[in-house]
């Protein structure tokens, strides 16, 4: 089985509001991630939207549904009423529910399922009746699966952040392949399917799919922009100095 893309569009957006400017168009970008094989796109809509913003997300629901029909939506965040409503609306094929505080930077901590199982039994049967998948982001632990498969979820996302966080410690990286290979193999055990994300790349993605080989889907928007940015520097940079010359 291999591994499917979603590119994660927060760090285009993210960009796109350092200035009252169109671009980079968030639009236009999902479009040509999409155009050259990604099998869909991610968003996480934060309440101070100073990523995604609330009306990218229909405008992105609506590429999908006129250009790439068979790909998928996954929307990401913090199960608020709000978070709840803007997914129904968008008919996300995905919702991604993380346990973050409005004011975190990123997500960098998974589920409590102990604590929050009776809190998110409620909230995976409303996507869920909705037809939506749910996945529930979880720490790169077995610890508390059983409870994420009792209340209704249909994948995991595990946490890889501390994986990312290896890149310079071989002997550390293997330390966290290790713990990943026991989740997901305890994942696959409760009958729930896997995804990943956060800090992954295409150097440190081989040795992930090799550890969890039913891994079905990554999202990754910091590290996919960085690489983007770094093989069209120099053209970009060409292109501005032949806009200057005389015409």
């Amino acid at each position: 089985m291999t591994a499917t893309l979603s590119v994660n569009l927060n760090a285009i957006a993210m960009l796109r509001n350092r200035r009252d400017l169109p671009w980079p168009d968030v639009i236009h970008f999902g479009r040509i991630a999409l155009q050259n094989g990604a099998s869909g796109l991610t968003v996480h809509p934060r309440p101070d939207q100073r990523h995604v913003r609330f009306s990218d997300v229909p405008a992105l629901r609506d590429l999908i549904d006129r250009e790439f029909p068979s790909a998928e939506f996954n929307i990401e965040g913090y199960p608020s009423d709000h978070f709840l409503q803007l997914c129904e609306d968008a008919r996300a094929d995905q919702v991604t529910l993380v346990p973050d505080d409005p004011t975190q930077a990123t997500s960098d901590h998974g589920w409590d399922f102990a604590a929050e199982a009776e809190r998110l039994v409620g909230i995976v049967a409303r996507l869920k009746a909705r037809g939506i998948r749910v996945s529930l982001f979880a720490d790169p632990s077995p610890v508390g699966l059983d409870i994420a498969r009792r209340v209704g979820a249909d994948r995991v996302e595990f946490y890889t952040g501390p994986y990312g966080a290896t890149h310079s410690d071989a002997a550390a990286a293997e330390r966290e392949l290790a713990c990943l290979k026991d989740a997901g193999n305890t994942a696959a055990r409760e009958g729930l399917e896997v995804n990943a994300g956060h800090d992954l790349t295409i150097d440190n993605l081989p040795a992930l799919c090799r550890a969890i080989p039913a891994l079905k889907e990554v999202s990754i928007g910091h590290a996919f922009t960085a690489d983007a940015l770094e093989h069209g520097f120099a053209e970009t940079t060409r292109r501005f100095i032949r806009a200057l010359q005389p015409a």
